[in-house]
């Protein structure tokens, strides 16, 4: 049987990555309390760069993309943080959507993604 991948979470019982068989899954908010969800998507973005990097991964490779976000009529700013992490080359962009949902405490947006990742096989 081949390990697991896990990518270090910041709670108790959870991990902010895994990867096996070929995939990795990652999720990732913002760790300060900011009041706008650009800052707090850009944030969460970097975080996804770290743990996916950590998984032997990156954003080149994604797969799927859900993001819970608190209030819908915020998605504008955070699409903008979004894209300028995605680029400009349509080979890269996932498939995504965007969910309101009621988040935890500060948390504006919540980021979570599937990607390709080889050495996990």
């Amino acid at each position: 049987m081949h390990p697991i991948l896990r990518s270090q979470g910041g709670a108790q019982g959870r991990s902010a990555g895994s990867a096996y068989g070929g995939f990795a899954w990652a999720v990732a908010t913002a760790d300060e309390s900011v009041a706008d969800v650009y800052a707090q998507t850009k944030d969460a973005l970097a975080k996804l760069d770290a743990i996916l990097a950590d998984l032997g991964t990156d954003r080149t490779r994604l797969i799927n993309a859900t993001v819970y976000i608190d209030k819908m009529q915020f998605k504008a700013e955070m699409d903008r943080a979004w894209c300028e992490w995605i680029g400009d080359d349509p080979a890269n962009w996932p498939q995504r959507a965007c969910i309101e949902s009621r988040l935890f405490e500060h948390d504006l947006v919540e980021i979570v993604v599937i990607a390709a990742a080889p050495g996990t096989a």
